[in-house]
């Protein structure tokens, strides 16, 4: 063991490859105990965290963390009153849990009986409770006979001053909430997507609300000294947010969570182990802000790369569709059953560019070829496929017309799995409406389609 090397330590220095080693190891008893402690934490934070996204009560957490400040200043002037110090860490917490649950009982009192949203109720209390907060520990701090040194690290965190007791107490209800969530998973999730229709069937939603919010508040109430009030909503949002963007399961999505929350947690903490004068509390937030824009770049459900990559095919495959269907009806009406580029571009009001990018994809794919240097022409294969689109086109066209009542000129849309829309039956008697002479062949004459 180096000595005075640890999360404590103030100097500034670049740290070798055997305190590296002792590090990543865990070999001294501080590290270990603020590691081992906010890894349970982010595990911890990670599963309550990813309900309170689902119910979309995300600032919830910021405002129990909040109302946890006056709680923390009375429980401080009650054990001074009575004779003691007034710094009494379990003392302290029994006072930000105790404002904690008023706060929790505040926001739903205000959303059940009010009209009122939770944004609202989340603002009222948020400002109101830290604002009693601040001006209780100021009472706090001129009490002749309390020591207020250390109680300002509650707010912004102080994880080198964590014990194994506090490290334990983190493990423990990390482990009571993977219980607590495993028993009511379920339940939990119909709170939060289907609330009315968990009502109508006999479940106690008010009551599943209040220990969800039990959770929130316990959780939020063991942050305290190691990220503080004001970053301890971080912990509670970003993990589960960023699992979001990995899966779309309730089960997938709590593991992810706990995963990310854990892993920031033990990256927060060799990371202030290793640089010394960097804070536990903020780097580990930092990290978790870190996974969350990774999740939202690269996140397979809904990442940002994803998500051009679908709008991109969903592009091509329109457009495709819309030059089939260009040159089948412009082929539809010549002999030859040739078309050059200037009719397609006055069918669909496309520049001579885009259409000849395009028919030479169609070229690639073989549903197209070139007949001479003007005209073109659609393959067997191609031909297929035109026909299908343009089937299904306008067999969408005329439900939309007979059925929807809905004006020809605004009909036009992706028609392409049409059976899958509206039924074997339906789509059987629209092409036998589509053969009556009294209806037209598309709603679009050519020349006027977009």
């Amino acid at each position: 063991m180096i000595a005075n090397h640890s999360i404590s330590d103030s100097r500034v220095s670049l740290p070798s490859l055997e305190q590296i080693v002792q590090v990543l190891t865990l070999e001294e008893y501080n590290t270990r105990v603020v590691v081992l402690g906010v890894m349970a934490l982010g595990t911890a934070a990670g599963l309550v965290g990813t309900f309170l996204i689902l119910r979309r009560r995300a600032l919830t957490a910021d405002a129990l963390s909040h109302a946890t400040l006056p709680g923390i200043a009375i429980a401080f002037m009650v054990m001074v009153a009575l004779g003691g110090e007034g710094k009494n860490l379990l003392g302290l917490l029994i006072g930000a849990f105790v404002f904690g649950c008023i706060g929790v009982l505040a926001i739903l009192g205000i959303r059940h009986t009010t009209r009122l949203k939770d944004d609202a109720a989340i603002g009222i209390v948020l400002s109101v409770l830290f604002g009693l907060g601040l001006c209780l520990l100021r009472i706090a701090t001129e009490l002749p006979n309390g020591n207020t040194a250390g109680l300002n690290g509650f707010i912004f965190g102080k994880a080198a001053s964590m014990v194994a007791n506090d490290a334990l107490t983190m493990g423990v209800v990390a482990l009571g909430v993977a219980i607590v969530i495993g028993i009511l998973r379920k339940e939990w999730t119909l709170l939060c997507f289907d609330e009315k229709f968990g009502a109508v069937q006999g479940w106690p939603m008010l009551w599943l609300d209040v220990l969800l919010m039990a959770m929130v508040a316990i959780v939020t109430v063991i942050a305290l000294q190691s990220v503080g009030l004001v970053l301890a909503v971080a912990m509670l949002i970003i993990p589960a947010t960023s699992a979001r963007y990995w899966t779309t399961k309730i089960s997938s999505m709590l593991i992810a969570a706990a995963i990310i929350g854990c892993l920031s947690g033990w990256l927060g903490g060799i990371t202030s182990a290793l640089i010394p004068r960097m804070p536990t509390g903020p780097i580990i937030v930092l990290i978790c802000g870190f996974w969350f824009i990774f999740s939202f770049i690269v996140g397979p459900v809904d990442g940002l790369i994803i998500r051009q990559i679908t709008r991109l095919r969903l592009n091509r495959r329109i457009s495709m569709q819309h030059i089939l269907r260009a040159m089948w009806e412009v082929s539809e009406d010549t002999e030859t059953s040739q078309f050059s580029i200037e009719e397609i571009v006055y069918v669909r009001s496309w520049s001579k560019r885009t259409v000849s990018k395009l028919l030479r994809r169609c070229e690639k794919l073989h549903f197209a070829t070139r007949v001479s240097a003007k005209n073109w022409r659609l393959t067997q294969k191609g031909s297929a496929e035109a026909s299908r689109v343009v089937r299904n086109h306008r067999l969408w066209e005329v439900y939309l017309i007979t059925h929807a009542d809905i004006a020809p000129t605004h009909v036009d849309r992706d028609a392409d799995m049409i059976e899958h829309v509206l039924g074997r039956d339906l789509v059987a008697k629209l092409e036998l409406l589509l053969e009556t002479p009294a209806l037209p062949k598309s709603p679009h004459p050519v020349g006027e389609q977009q």
